[in-house]
């Protein structure tokens, strides 16, 4: 099992699907990718991809999540042949929240293990150059939410002070006063609720949320 993220980490965009293929001695691999976000959605993948392709001799499935929980399995295929093989590609490419399964149609020749090995990974390989190649991967970075509540003549002042920060305007409510939802880089934020409350003459107006990983 990995370990729990501190930093960024790579995924898909919420329902997307790349797939990558490689074929040798006429035994075809079929790598589908997927974004998930728990196991429950991992499994739903997998059953979906085993329906999909019931005449195949093999559906090898891995799963990693951003919180650390991986899975996978070799589907009577050798020992550390395919399930590991696909895994440790997600690993190689900085993958989290994503589930893939290698659907490998019998050509006839057994390939031996380190034949396996190798069309496996390159099977996954490839549908993870597809999701580069059609920009469905995202990168996931550790964000804090702030919120501030300002009289409409501060506006300016202080949208200009969250961009100052490096930090984005996420939502903004005008009704008597105005409300900003912001976002920055954990630790961003920091230089973001010193001026605010020097700029609200001591008064703590910020409400900063907890870090959570999302989009930026």
């Amino acid at each position: 099992m990995g370990e729990t993220l501190r930093s960024g980490y790579l995924t898909l965009t919420n329902g997307a699907e790349v797939t990558g293929e490689f074929e040798d001695r006429r035994s075809r691999f079929i790598a589908q990718l997927v974004h998930v976000s728990s196991e429950a959605e991992a499994n739903a993948f997998i059953e979906k991809v085993r329906s999909r392709h019931h005449d195949a001799r093999h559906n090898v499935p891995a799963w990693v999540l951003a919180d650390g929980r991986e899975r996978c399995s070799d589907d009577g295929e050798p020992s550390r042949t395919a399930g590991m093989p696909t895994l440790e590609v997600l690993h190689g490419a900085g993958l989290r929240d994503v589930c893939c399964v290698v659907t490998r149609y019998f050509g006839g020749t057994l390939l031996g293990p380190g034949g396996l090995v190798r069309a496996y990974t390159a099977a996954t390989q490839a549908a993870v150059e597809e999701a580069h190649a059609t920009g469905v991967i995202v990168e996931m970075t550790l964000v804090t939410r702030v919120v501030v509540q300002i009289p409409y003549s501060a506006y300016d002042r202080l949208t200009r002070m969250v961009a100052d920060a490096g930090g984005r305007v996420r939502d903004s409510v005008f009704a008597e006063d105005v409300q900003l939802t912001c976002a920055f880089h954990t630790g961003d934020e920091e230089a973001f609720v010193a001026a605010v409350t020097d700029f609200a003459n001591g008064d703590d107006i910020c409400h900063v949320g907890e870090p959570g990983f999302a989009e930026f």
